[in-house]
């Protein structure tokens, strides 16, 4: 498969599920999501000072698939610079909506990252939420990985978060685990996390007391996603 109908197949697959997911599932109204997005928080400025990354407005940031904005919010909130973020998101309707909400000062490209016009070794960190899950082709994850690593700086680093099982109710995506991560990122240092209680477990436990999150949480097995700090040497 080629990189450009691998593109256009995660644009299929998006388009097919549209509507198909309730919007609400995804609200932080809901107990289950804001903590898990807390939990990921926390892990990522931990992350963040253990590594000595203190001055965020110094840092300079490329997210792979921003879509509407909302990570690269968060980032602004923890005190990056929006001239030292860059945002890359492939569907039309999410690059719309992220440009109205971030700052106009944040470089914000539409389209493949792959073919996205960042220099080599330009970046201090790189960052992907839940993109590798979506590319079914093992060609373009690692076209998509080389082209996030050649972006690093020596010393630089690629923030992950994904799941790592199959969605057995979703065939449009599929788990990333470790050891995929080693291989599309072979010569990386890497440090790895298990966050995010698995989300169907989550939305019943939190429905019956928030505070059930994180005792179900506490189990390592019930944690579905990595959190992984991937350093160029």
């Amino acid at each position: 498969m080629t990189t450009n109908s691998e593109a256009d197949a995660v644009r299929a697959r998006y388009e097919r599920r549209r509507g198909v997911v309730a919007t609400d599932r995804y609200s932080l109204l809901a107990a289950a999501n804001w903590q898990s997005l807390q939990e990921r928080q926390r892990t990522i400025l931990r992350l963040l000072a253990r590594h000595g990354v203190t001055d965020l407005a110094s840092q300079s940031l490329v997210e792979v698939g921003a879509g509407t904005g909302g990570n690269l919010l968060e980032l602004l909130r923890l005190g990056f610079d929006p001239a030292s973020l860059t945002g890359i998101e492939l569907l039309a309707d999410r690059v719309e909506l992220a440009r109205r909400v971030l700052p106009s000062g944040l470089n914000f490209i539409a389209g493949d990252a792959t073919q996205a016009p960042i220099p080599p070794q330009s970046q201090d960190l790189v960052f992907q939420a839940v993109v590798f899950s979506s590319l079914l082709d093992d060609a373009f994850q690692q076209q998509m990985a080389d082209c996030m690593w050649s972006w690093l700086k020596p010393g630089g680093a690629v923030l992950w978060y994904d799941f790592t099982y199959n969605n057995p109710s979703n065939p449009d995506v599929r788990g990333v685990p470790l050891a995929r991560v080693r291989q599309l990122f072979p010569r990386a240092r890497i440090e790895a996390h298990r966050v995010t209680l698995a989300p169907p477990i989550a939305r019943r436990v939190s429905r019956i007391h928030p505070s059930l999150y994180s005792l179900f949480n506490a189990l390592p097995l019930l944690r579905t996603h990595l959190l992984c700090w991937i350093e160029k040497p």
